[in-house]
């Protein structure tokens, strides 16, 4: 198959968008089919860079995330490359420019269109004038809209697939996990990094991962590090990525006089984040705006034991304290942290592990996407002789 990837978001930016589509790409054509992305301009790439089968078009900082850009202009442009192409079916996975852009084109060219519905935009609404323009009644409007007319929908998680449900979406859902390329991340990789964060062998190390946003409410995780610092004194935590939280985040950190236990490394270039697992103790989040948690599963990847906010995601996901643990409270995130950092936990079921580290591989991601592809053609062309038995 030929296809066309429509997003606003991909390298070099940095998000667990990006990161998905990049592990889609590979696994499509490691099966043999073609495979072009179409996205946004990117003031980090420059235009005369060739990238292999990635087409860009004209953009601009998007509003309240200056850090992510939309297009604003190209799309006929886009046609005429995706007829060239010989495209086959479309996958868009945004429902703003680009996938705008991808919708329209596939139904100039008469083909299928499937989307990936990414984002819980209902956890992001304080972001758009300060939660005052856009409710939770016209999220459920806009995505019911833009969804009416694709053949198909990939739900990353089954949050992401009862919040549609709940919305009244009658498209063929399916809930399909990102998978994660696992050898990037099983093969022992942390090398010297201990050493150059200034850290002993045997210091105890927790790792947040994420962009730096209000809403991975990384601030919590900080307040919780004096109590885990009374039983851990000599604990560190690593903060790595970017965003537009840094600055409260580290003046958090000074006004709490944690500076010796909190590391800030800024983002980390992909083929690096690996060695971050590698190297740490456990993994750590309070986000509670997760639609699936692409670091909570790399973690695993990488047999790092995580301690993330409860939700039916991780709940479910995490089944055994050797992969990791959910917590409500603050108190039930410090004892969970604590046990991890003193090695009071069992963290040898490799039956669990094994079980979750196949569901969440690449190679399974990739045959199921591929099988959505050809259940989304077959119902396309079953709709379109329908419709041409109607029109006789």
């Amino acid at each position: 198959m030929n296809i066309g990837i429509f997003t606003d978001t991909y390298f070099p930016q940095v998000s667990g968008v990006a990161t998905s589509i990049k592990t889609l790409r590979d696994q499509l054509e490691q099966n043999g089919h073609s495979v072009y992305i179409f996205t946004s301009t990117d003031p980090k790439v420059d235009k005369d860079v060739y990238e292999r089968n990635i087409f860009r078009f004209p953009s601009v900082p998007f509003v309240s995330f200056t850090d992510r850009r939309i297009a604003v202009r190209g799309v006929f442009h886009a046609l005429q490359i995706a007829k060239d192409l010989h495209l086959d079916i479309i996958h868009t996975q945004t429902e703003f420019s680009m996938g705008l852009m991808g919708k329209f084109i596939a139904h100039s060219l008469k083909i299928p269109v499937v989307h990936t519905y990414h984002t819980m935009y209902e956890d992001y609404l304080h972001y758009v004038a300060n939660g005052k323009l856009l409710r939770p009644k016209q999220v459920r409007s806009m995505t019911r809209a833009y969804l009416h007319g694709v053949e198909g929908v990939v739900a990353p998680s089954d949050r992401v697939l009862d919040t549609l449900t709940e919305y009244g979406i009658k498209t063929p859902i399916r809930v399909i996990p990102t998978g994660v390329n696992l050898p990037q991340f099983e093969q022992s990789q942390a090398g010297h990094l201990r050493q150059e964060l200034g850290f002993a062998d045997d210091t105890p190390v927790m790792l947040s991962l994420s962009r730096l946003a209000f809403e991975k409410n990384i601030h919590e995780v900080i307040m919780a590090l004096p109590d885990i610092l009374s039983q851990q004194p000599t604990a560190q935590l690593v903060i790595v990525g970017d965003g537009p939280a840094r600055a409260d985040l580290e003046r958090q950190v000074t006004t709490m006089k944690l500076t010796d236990h909190v590391t800030f490394t800024g983002e980390v270039v992909n083929e690096r984040v690996g060695q971050y697992y590698q190297m740490a103790d456990v993994f750590v989040s309070a986000s509670d705006s997760e639609s699936q948690g692409l670091t909570y599963i790399e973690a695993i990847a990488a047999h790092l034991p995580i301690v993330v906010m409860s939700s039916p995601y991780a709940d479910e996901l995490l089944s055994s304290p050797a992969v990791g643990q959910t917590f409500h409270k603050q108190g039930e995130f410090v004892s969970a942290v604590a046990n991890y950092l003193a090695g009071n936990v069992d963290v040898t079921d490799e039956t669990t592990r094994q079980r979750i580290l196949y569901e969440i591989s690449a190679d399974a991601f990739g045959k199921r996407i591929i099988q959505f592809y050809a259940d989304a053609q077959l119902l396309y062309q079953d709709d379109s002789e329908k419709s041409a038995k109607l029109s006789d």
